[in-house]
């Protein structure tokens, strides 16, 4: 697998009003490149999407991240439809310090909705190229992005509703790889993934 050329997937817009499902049960377990991309994307079918509302102060906001035990919230109206995305990188990084010195405010009045990224600008995978993908695709797209995580969408099949159906976190693929976790080093975790990548692969132990 060393020779194998990963391409970045296909990625495009949240769409308006798209959703989140119910969910049951997951436990991640160790991957190799070519494994299924599937195995290391958080399937909100078996895992409840951590989600906050737009008002939220962020303070509250990273309260609930720590909670979860989560580095990305899923931002919801009070209708459940996701209108935004908030990561631990948006609250730590130098975003709430801007928008204090932009607009006057006190780091107290921020809110979500202050720092989030908009679903507009949310780029997002579909099922269908997920399930044809492994994990060496995912790592170069979240590379391409540039970002630390990507939404999974899907259609309902009966209402046509697009919805949220899956997360992919870098921080979740580099443990499941087995890699060491830079939480303020992107670019660091990243470089240590692909060397993960770049190695012959032996089939983890299941």
């Amino acid at each position: 697998m060393a020779d194998t050329e990963y391409k970045p997937l296909k990625l495009s817009r949240l769409n308006d009003g798209a959703g989140v499902p119910q969910f049951a049960q997951f436990g991640p377990r160790p991957v190799r490149a070519d494994s299924p991309a599937i195995e290391v994307m958080t399937d909100l079918r078996l895992v409840g999407a951590a989600t906050v509302e737009a008002e939220m102060p962020i303070d509250g906001a990273q309260q609930a991240m720590i909670a979860r035990g989560v580095r990305s919230l899923l931002v919801v109206d009070p209708q459940a439809c996701v209108i935004g995305l908030l990561t631990a990188r948006d609250l730590l990084g130098e975003r709430p310090m801007q928008v204090v010195r932009e607009r006057g405010l006190r780091h107290e009045e921020l809110r979500v909705r202050d720092i989030m990224t908009v679903r507009e600008a949310i780029e997002v995978i579909g099922i269908a190229d997920v399930l044809r993908a492994r994990v060496g695709h995912v790592v170069e797209t979240l590379k391409h992005s540039g970002r630390q995580h990507a939404l999974v969408v899907e259609n309902d099949v009966v209402s046509g509703r697009e919805y949220v159906r899956g997360i992919f976190s870098a921080s979740q693929i580099a443990r499941q790889l087995g890699v060491a976790i830079h939480t303020t080093e992107v670019a660091r975790t990243f470089a240590e993934i692909e060397a993960v990548l770049a190695r012959p692969q032996l089939a983890p132990a299941r």
